[in-house]
């Protein structure tokens, strides 16, 4: 059998980014990997959404859990050093991510003695709602009143 990599990846609301996903791609491409997702205080539905969105995007060995709502509480819980070979850190960018100002992935490297990736994550988009212009409603030859007739 091949040795197969086991990385841990820290995530929340950019679990299922783009970014995320191609980081995981290029590191899979390197060599047999398998992955373990954290996300620190999120719900399980957004565990099972990321972990549905890594497998239809390629990644095959791809497992989860919900960690403490503190990420480096999160990774201790998880973590074990003949179990990780490296580490995996999405956040959302410099400004906007709590994460950063916590300077978690340089704290998670200097904890567990392993390299940390930090990939930085643009926020999902929300889904834009639109619908048509109501058509106005047309007077005629009473257009003149029309302004009369809309104050009731």
């Amino acid at each position: 059998m091949a040795w197969e990599f086991s990385v841990l990846v820290v995530a929340n609301v950019t679990a299922s980014s783009e970014e995320l996903l191609d980081a995981l791609q290029q590191r899979s491409n390197s060599g047999a990997c398998r992955f373990t997702l954290v996300m620190p205080g999120s719900g399980r539905d957004r565990l099972d959404a990321a972990l549905e969105r890594m497998r239809e995007a390629g990644l095959e060995n791809v497992e989860g859990s919900v960690g403490d709502p503190d990420p480096v509480v999160a990774v201790m819980d998880v973590w074990d050093p003949m179990k990780f070979d490296d580490i995996v850190v999405s956040t959302l960018p410099t400004g906007s991510s709590r994460w950063m100002g916590l300077d978690l992935p340089h704290r998670l490297e200097k904890l567990t003695a392993v390299p940390v990736r930090h990939v930085v994550s643009q926020p999902p988009r929300p889904e834009l709602h639109t619908e048509p212009v109501p058509e106005k409603p047309r007077y005629g030859v009473l257009a003149a009143f029309a302004a009369l007739i809309t104050r009731r």
